[in-house]
């Protein structure tokens, strides 16, 4: 059997698209590796939010070249948004590159590469001088209904939580944000057949699903109607809600624009809705939003949380934060630092910003020298640890129910899972025997940003 190896950067919605792939390659006889050394075929699934993550997966898929001294047959492709965006240059970029493959296109991935890879090995057994031809592939086309691909998953022995991609693009035009070109428009799957998918998970051991979408409060807002008042998205969470089975529901991520009452009040009368909403601010000036072309002012964020902690006591809010934006003065950044100490966040990704590729940021005026962002990049993380160090440190001594996810990524002879606000708590058991359940932990001690336990 062939082998691939699949290396994804970059988001939850990434994530997701790597496992419909690799389902895929699994249906089509591969075997999914964890060691490239390994793979007859290489994939790697990219992001371009950043340039830090283009250029780890340029540098990784340039140093994976040399495996072809061994195994002169095998075939490498990369996906996703700088897929999407570059497109035929990764060919002149990385020599031994055979497929490129963007954000509609992930279905068609096994065909294109299984193409070449058969070719080459039967080509090898006649004529060895041919083994490393076959024609490349560049597919970044459109392709309609290409959001209702991303639907299958690898079933798994051990499975607690899974992510379920109810959507696909951005009709938002931030403007230091690529992701419009990259991913194209809005488009949502029917509720059924999300409903579907989520039950086919509540089967195999789901217990706690997260719903995916660039901005997910907007689904299906171009498509399907309101019903009683209630936007299509929470519709869905109630459709969700509704699977016995499925005890914890999760979301990622909102926007201020449409986040409305209607989905304030879905957090008074769905229980399973999990106490924790990652919230992306960017900026707490108003006159830096209106640059970053995100239509909403400070205080229309905060009262957004100031409703939902109403809504649900104890709720736990993260957010994302770009500093150093193009035209940021002192003022501005301290108007950032003044709104999280407000809120008190639980946690926030703070980003230096990053010129994008064909983003109007990135020919603004008033670019800020590195010194700038990284110096007000560490004043705030400064802050946002402090509250959320304290944040856990309070949660010593008390019980906390989690699912546990199985063995801990960074000690597999520990195991771990969430609270429903979303914390990370370390404890020992026996995974086979509690992955997939709900637990009773008594919190004994914090590092800061991890809680550790001991099961009741």
């Amino acid at each position: 059997m062939p082998k691939v190896f699949i290396r994804t950067y970059g988001c939850q919605m990434n994530e997701r698209d790597s496992e419909q792939v690799a389902q895929m390659f699994t249906e089509g006889g591969y075997t999914v590796t964890g060691e490239e050394t390994d793979a007859d075929a290489i994939l790697v699934n990219t992001c371009s939010v950043r340039d830090q993550a283009e250029q780890k997966a340029l540098g990784k898929m340039g140093s994976m070249g040399s495996y072809r001294r061994n195994k002169p047959h095998v075939v490498f492709g990369f996906m996703g948004c700088m897929a999407q965006s570059r497109g035929p240059e990764l060919f002149e970029r990385i020599p031994h590159l055979d497929v490129v493959v963007g954000t509609q296109k992930y279905h068609k991935v096994f065909d294109y590469v299984d193409t070449i890879l058969q070719r080459r090995l039967h080509r090898r057994m006649d004529e060895l001088e041919l083994s490393l031809t076959g024609e490349s592939v560049c597919d970044v086309e459109e392709e309609a209904g290409s959001q209702n691909t991303i639907r299958d998953h690898i079933p798994k022995d051990l499975n607690a939580s899974a992510f379920v991609s109810i959507m696909q693009g951005c009709n938002m035009r931030c403007s230091f944000c690529i992701v419009p070109d990259t991913r194209g428009k809005e488009r949502g799957r029917p509720i059924p057949e999300i409903v579907e998918e989520v039950k086919r998970l509540r089967d195999h051991g789901v217990k706690e699903i997260t719903l995916l979408g660039q901005i997910v409060n907007l689904y299906g807002r171009t498509e399907f109607e309101k019903v009683d008042g209630k936007s299509p998205f929470v519709q869905l969470l109630e459709a969700v809600h509704a699977v016995d089975g499925i005890e914890r529901i999760r979301f990622t991520s909102p926007h201020p624009i449409g986040y409305r009452d209607d989905l304030v009040a879905a957090f008074t009368y769905l229980p399973k809705l999990c106490s924790h909403i990652h919230f992306p601010m960017q900026s707490g000036s108003d006159r830096i939003l209106k640059l970053m072309r995100r239509p909403y002012k400070n205080q229309k964020f905060v009262e957004i949380c100031e409703k939902m902690k109403a809504a649900r006591p104890g709720i736990a809010i993260t957010t994302d934060i770009i500093v150093g934006f193009p035209g940021e003065e002192e003022e501005d950044f301290q108007a950032t630092v003044d709104t999280v100490q407000r809120l008190q966040f639980d946690n926030a990704f703070v980003f230096r910003y990053s010129k994008r590729k064909d983003t109007p940021a990135a020919e603004m005026d008033g670019q800020l020298p590195e010194r700038v962002k990284e110096e007000r990049n560490q004043r705030l993380l400064d802050v946002v640890n402090e509250i959320a160090k304290a944040k856990h440190q309070a949660l010593v001594g008390t019980v906390q129910q989690v699912l546990c996810e199985g063995p801990s990524k960074t000690n597999k002879q520990r195991l771990t899972g969430r609270t429903v606000t979303n914390k990370i708590l370390i404890f020992d058991g026996d995974a086979h025997k509690l992955t997939g359940q709900f637990l009773d932990i008594r919190v004994e001690e914090s590092t800061g940003f991890t809680l550790y336990g001991s099961v009741i």
